[in-house]
């Protein structure tokens, strides 16, 4: 049996179609491959780029080009106070001015006062010999012998009566101390009396526990003030026994010093009656003596006035009015017109540094950066001193400092930052 399948004309569009498109699809899939493999063979263009710019960064810290230079007392005067500052923490000073007053400058000027006036008298005793003996002269210098055993006598009564006056006063406060005592003792027996008897009403359940308590307490009390009174005694004691040794001894010093002027001054007058060339020499040399003196107590006076060696600025005050010099001095001074950083550079980056490199400095302490120049490379390596803070930090890198000297512009920005940590990079 012959079976013939007809087909519709609606079924033969969409077959048509279906071919177009598979027919359509693979060729825009063959254009696709082809091209890619064009595009696959062509040669990659290259890409030039800028060598990098090669840096060697620390860190680093700011401070004045010159050293920052320590004012500080001369050795002898090292434990004095201060009893005048005369500057404040950023003031600008000139070479020579007068800085700080030290406390012995009044004791010092005295000094130099008694060696003037010892000068004076070398010389009147230089021109008295010179002269020869006067009886105008005989009778000055026994007057001025009758003087000295007047003003001997008189220093050494009222010595005498200072003497009696604080052992009367001695006397005195210790009488009334052993007094308070025996009256503290004798109410510490009465309440020890007291303790004792209502200790035992307490234990046959006659008193209350709180009565007792307070027997117990005012016992206590008196023994407090027992001791006490026994420490002012012993206080009173010893410091009155050192002031009567101290008056003491400066009686004895009266006399010695009274009796020796008096020794000296008729030495005097049996030297005025005769004329003689070892004489004169002699009160010659007193005078250069005197007038050594005096030299000598204007340089110790001086050296009370701390004056600062060169021009600058005071970046830290360390010892204020009233204190004593501390060990690190009174002030920090820099000329802190021209600044640079220095900067901890590893050892094992310091070959490609040099003199004259450009560098970048940056911190936290100013905005922007700061323009310098490499000026001075160091000649010995230390250990590193600042540091970032990092976790893991090496903190015993071997570093050499290098200095950067900043731009006039740049050190007036940082001129009183001294001491400020800075990241630093040196262009090669």
């Amino acid at each position: 049996m012959n079976v013939k399948v007809l087909s519709k004309p609606g079924n033969r569009w969409l077959i048509g179609l279906v071919v177009g498109a598979t027919a359509i699809t693979g060729g825009i899939v063959f254009y696709g491959i082809s091209q890619y493999g064009m595009v696959s063979q062509k040669p990659a263009p290259k890409v030039e780029t800028a060598p990098p710019v090669k840096k060697v960064t620390a860190l680093g810290r700011l401070e004045p080009e010159a050293e920052v230079i320590n004012l500080s007392a001369p050795l002898a005067l090292d434990g004095d106070r201060i009893a005048q500052l005369l500057v404040k923490e950023g003031d600008n000073v000139k070479a020579g001015q007068v800085v700080a007053l030290l406390d012995s400058r009044d004791k010092l000027q005295d000094a130099l006062s008694q060696a003037q006036e010892q000068v004076k008298m070398a010389q009147a005793k230089l021109a008295q010999v010179k002269a020869g003996a006067k009886s105008g002269e005989i009778v000055a210098q026994k007057a001025t012998i009758e003087r000295l055993q007047a003003q001997l006598q008189s220093d050494r009564l009222a010595q005498e009566q200072a003497i009696a006056r604080l052992e009367a006063q001695w006397l005195g406060d210790r009488t009334a101390q052993e007094a308070t005592i025996r009256r503290l003792e004798a109410q510490l027996n009465n309440a020890q009396a007291e303790d004792q008897r209502y200790q035992q009403l307490y234990k046959e359940g006659a008193e209350s526990r709180s009565l007792f308590d307070s027997k117990r307490l005012a016992l206590e009390s008196a023994q407090q003030q027992l001791n006490e009174a026994k420490a002012v005694l012993n206080r009173i004691n010893t410091t009155a026994s050192k002031q009567v040794r101290e008056a003491n001894v400066a009686l004895q010093r009266i006399n010695i010093t009274g009796v020796k002027q008096i020794k000296e001054a008729n030495a005097t007058l049996n030297k005025i009656a005769e004329v003689r060339p070892v004489d004169v020499q002699a009160a010659q040399a007193e005078v250069d003596n005197a007038f050594s003196a005096v030299k000598r107590a204007q340089t110790d006076l001086e050296q009370a006035y701390i004056k600062a060696p060169t021009a600058g600025r005071i970046l830290k005050i360390h010892t204020r009015v009233g204190e004593k010099i501390s060990d690190s001095g009174i002030a920090d001074l820099g000329q802190t017109e021209q600044m640079v950083a220095v900067a901890e550079v590893y050892q094992s980056d310091i070959s490609k540094v040099k003199t004259g490199q450009k560098a970048v400095v940056k911190g936290q302490g100013f905005n922007g950066e700061l323009q310098g120049t490499v000026s001075l490379i160091g000649l010995q390596v230390n250990r590193q001193n600042v540091f970032s803070n990092q976790p893991g930090e090496n903190l015993d890198k071997r570093v050499i400092e290098v200095k950067i000297r900043l731009t006039p512009e740049d050190s007036k920005r940082v001129a009183g930052l001294t001491n400020l940590q800075v990241q630093t990079a040196i262009e090669l």
